[in-house]
C-alpha cells in the first residue's frame, strides 16, 4: 500500500507548488504527489510532468465534468482552489493502492518527513493542525486579537494540512467534506462561512477518530509564531519549542506575510533565514511565461475580470445559471450582455482588463 498527497492551486501558485513537491519529495521519495489545477494554462506555457516532481495532475474538469466552468464561475480563485479539495480527496481515496492521504497548502515547505502523521493514522481516520496549540498571555491584547479571535473568525483548524486513513471513517469525512465544499465554498464571513476552514471546526463533532495535532514542529506560520521559536541543533537540524520543525506555511509570502512575520518572530533571526531560502526556492521555480496573477477563469473572454458581486449574483441565481452555461463567454445572448443591459454590475472600474491577482 501506498501514500498519496496532493496540493491544490492555479498556475499563479506553480512555482510554491513545485518548492513543496521538490522538498515532499526530498523526505518521501516513495509517495504518490498530486498536482489538482484548477486552471487553464496560458498561451505559451509547457506543463511538462516528466520535468516536475509531480506523479500525476487531476484538473477541475476531471473532477466536475462538463459542469466545471458554470460551478467555477461563483467562486474566485482562492474559493476555487479550496472547493476542490473535496471532491479530489473522495476521488483519490479511490485509488487502489491509497492506504493514507494527506493534503498541503501549495506555500509549505517540508523539512523533515512526516513519520508521526504516518503512524498517527494506524490509529486515527482524520488529522487536524489547530491554527494556536497554546494561549497567549492575558495582558498580549495584540497576539489574542491576531492570533485567537482570528481563529474564533476563519477556523480553529488549519485546512493547509490535511491527513486522512482510507478507511469508513476517512472516506465518510472525504464525502461530508466535499458536499460542503461544492456549495458551501465561500468567503462569507457575514454567515459564519470561510472557504473550508470554519466547516472544519464540527470535525471533532461529526467523527469519531480525529486526532488534533499539537507538536509544535507542524503547521509553523505566522499565526503561531508567538508561541513558537525555532533554534537549530547541534546536527543543524530545525527545532520549535525542542521539536524537529516538519512543515513550515510561507502564507502570504509578500508584505503582508513579512509584517506578521516581523511582529511576532521578532528577533529569532533563524525565522527571518528560512523565509530568505523560501524565497529564493519560489524564484528559482518560477516561470517567466505565466503572466503575474494569472487566472484562466478570473476574467471573461475578452479579458475583462468577473468582478466578485456577479460571481455572488450568478451562484445565488439558478435561472442565470441555467440560461448561461457557459458565464465567461461574451457577444451575442451571454450572461456578460445581459450583465451589461440589466445591472450595474459592469460598471467602470468593476471589471477591468487583466488578471485576477491572488
Amino acid at each position: 500500500m501506498t501514500i498519496h498527497a496532493f496540493t491544490s492551486f492555479s498556475y499563479s501558485y506553480l512555482n510554491r507548488a513545485r518548492v513543496l513537491s521538490k522538498t515532499l519529495r526530498a523526505q518521501h521519495p516513495d509517495w504518490v504527489i498530486w498536482a489538482v489545477l484548477t486552471d487553464k494554462k496560458p498561451e505559451g506555457f509547457v506543463f511538462d510532468l516528466s520535468e516536475e516532481d509531480f506523479d500525476g495532475v487531476l484538473t477541475a474538469d476531471d473532477l466536475f465534468g462538463d459542469k466545471t466552468d458554470a460551478w467555477l464561475f461563483g467562486h474566485d480563485v482562492v474559493e476555487a482552489c479550496t472547493a476542490v479539495k473535496g471532491r479530489a480527496s473522495v476521488r483519490l481515496l479511490k485509488e487502489r493502492d491509497c492506504e493514507k492521504l494527506f493534503y498541503f497548502d501549495p506555500d509549505i515547505a517540508v523539512v523533515n518527513n512526516m513519520d508521526p502523521v504516518i503512524e498517527l493514522l494506524d490509529d486515527f481516520s482524520i488529522v487536524l493542525t489547530p491554527h494556536q496549540a497554546d494561549p497567549e498571555p492575558r495582558n498580549d491584547k495584540w497576539a489574542i486579537q491576531d492570533n485567537e479571535i482570528a481563529s474564533l473568525n476563519y477556523g480553529v483548524f488549519n485546512l493547509g494540512f490535511v491527513a486522512m486513513a482510507n478507511d469508513e471513517e476517512g472516506k465518510r469525512f472525504a464525502q461530508w467534506w466535499d458536499d460542503r465544499l461544492c456549495d458551501w465554498c465561500h468567503d462569507r464571513l457575514d454567515i459564519g462561512v470561510f472557504v473550508d476552514q470554519k466547516w472544519c471546526n464540527l470535525v471533532p463533532c461529526f467523527f469519531d477518530n480525529v486526532k488534533v495535532l499539537r507538536d509544535p514542529g507542524f503547521n509553523v506560520a505566522s499565526w503561531n509564531l508567538s508561541q513558537r521559536d525555532m533554534r537549530y541543533d547541534e546536527n543543524g537540524a530545525a527545532r520549535i519549542n525542542g521539536k524537529l520543525l516538519r512543515f513550515y506555511h510561507f502564507t502570504k509570502l509578500g508584505p503582508v506575510g513579512d509584517t506578521m512575520t516581523q511582529r511576532y518572530a521578532q528577533d529569532n533571526t533563524e525565522i527571518y533565514e528560512l523565509w530568505w531560502w523560501y524565497r529564493q526556492q519560489v524564484l528559482s521555480k518560477t516561470s517567466p511565461e505565466i503572466p503575474k496573477g494569472w487566472w484562466y477563469y478570473g476574467a471573461f473572454d475578452n479579458d475583462i475580470k468577473v468582478p466578485k458581486d456577479v460571481r455572488e449574483l450568478y451562484r445565488e441565481r439558478k435561472d442565470l445559471q441555467d440560461s448561461f452555461a457557459d458565464p465567461l463567454k461574451t457577444g451575442i445572448g451571454s450572461l456578460y450582455n445581459w450583465l451589461l443591459a440589466e445591472t450595474d454590475l459592469m460598471a467602470e472600474g468593476k471589471g477591468e482588463k487583466g488578471f485576477t491577482p491572488v
